[in-house]
């Protein structure tokens, strides 16, 4: 199951820890623009070159310390067909390198249309007498808003094709509570009532170490939620966001994770991509300064919650 090597890849590099690849043009260093723009022009082909020269770098120097990417759909949609293109050459280059690769693409939709971007981001699709992969990422994850029919198609493409999927239960963002906090007459608040579901849906895709393959996306920012939902929610592997930049700490994902250290990934983008300006680096250090902020990071949360065994 998927979710079985993710954790397999945290125990690896004893590090429960996900780098968000978000890449803004602002973020790259001049010196790789410059290159790019004097190949390309100051061209959507141009920015796109820009950021999978950023982004292998990042992924150089992050693989070995950090066991998973997650990039951002958006991020590179916002370049038009050639940054998808780069999505695509960026999950590729990462799992050619060992990583998993959580696409962060919150799709939502029912019956096809959901088969279709399953197949699109975790699965294969028929092109005469092959079957290839449009993007390969290990990972996706997912509305519930459009309840069962918007997740139950992601399934079958997961128990064949060997993916995950997390769920969005409590996100990190600051107005999540307006509807997420909202609370049905039996007392039970939407998200707890999503991450039942997670549990429900998850039965379909059993792992060896307690977790199914369908997960959940519980912000950092909320740790008593946080800590809500691990003990209401066994079997649910959590991806964390909200560390770092948007002023999560160690302390507040320490309740994220179970006995040994496991049950959950953290997730850190800004802070590990513009790592080289908030230290006042030379730009071409980008990557260097990546990997020491990931070290920094994984070593502040390996301490806070004292460390990961194997079941």
């Amino acid at each position: 199951m998927a979710l079985d090597r993710l954790i397999e890849g945290i125990l690896e590099c004893k590090n429960p820890t996900v780098a968000g690849l978000d890449p803004k043009l602002d973020y790259i260093p001049a010196f790789l623009k410059e290159k790019a723009f004097a190949q390309y022009g100051e061209t959507l082909e141009g920015a796109a070159a820009a950021i999978l020269e950023f982004n292998k770098g990042l992924i150089d120097a992050l693989c070995g310390i950090v066991p998973a990417i997650k990039p951002q759909c958006a991020y590179y949609e916002l370049y038009g067909w050639q940054g998808v293109k780069t999505l695509h050459e960026t999950i590729v280059y990462a799992k050619e390198k060992g990583m998993f690769v959580i696409t962060d693409g919150k799709r939502n939709d029912i019956g096809t249309t959901m088969q279709a971007y399953a197949q699109a981001h975790l699965g294969s699709v028929a092109v005469g007498f092959q079957t290839p992969e449009p993007f390969g990422g290990d990972a996706l994850t997912v509305n519930p808003y459009l309840g069962s029919d918007g997740v139950t198609p992601l399934l079958d493409v997961c128990k064949a094709q060997d993916k995950g999927i997390f769920i969005l239960v409590k996100t990190s963002n600051p107005s999540s509570g307006e509807l997420q906090d909202q609370v049905f007459e039996s007392g039970e608040t939407l998200y707890s009532t999503v991450g039942g579901l997670c549990e429900k849906w998850g039965e379909a895709l059993p792992g060896k170490y307690g977790y199914s393959g369908v997960g959940a996306v519980v912000g950092a920012t909320y740790p008593e939620q946080l800590r809500e939902l691990r003990r209401s929610l066994p079997h649910t592997f959590f991806l964390v966001p909200g560390y770092g930049a948007q002023g999560g700490g160690a302390k507040d994902v320490a309740p994220a994770f179970d006995q040994n250290g496991l049950g959950a990934v953290i997730n850190a983008s800004r802070s590990i991509m513009t790592a080289w300006k908030k230290n006042g680096m030379p730009e071409q250090d980008y990557a260097k300064e990546a990997a020491k902020e990931a070290v920094r990071m994984r070593d502040e949360i390996v301490g806070e919650i004292g460390g990961l065994s194997r079941p």
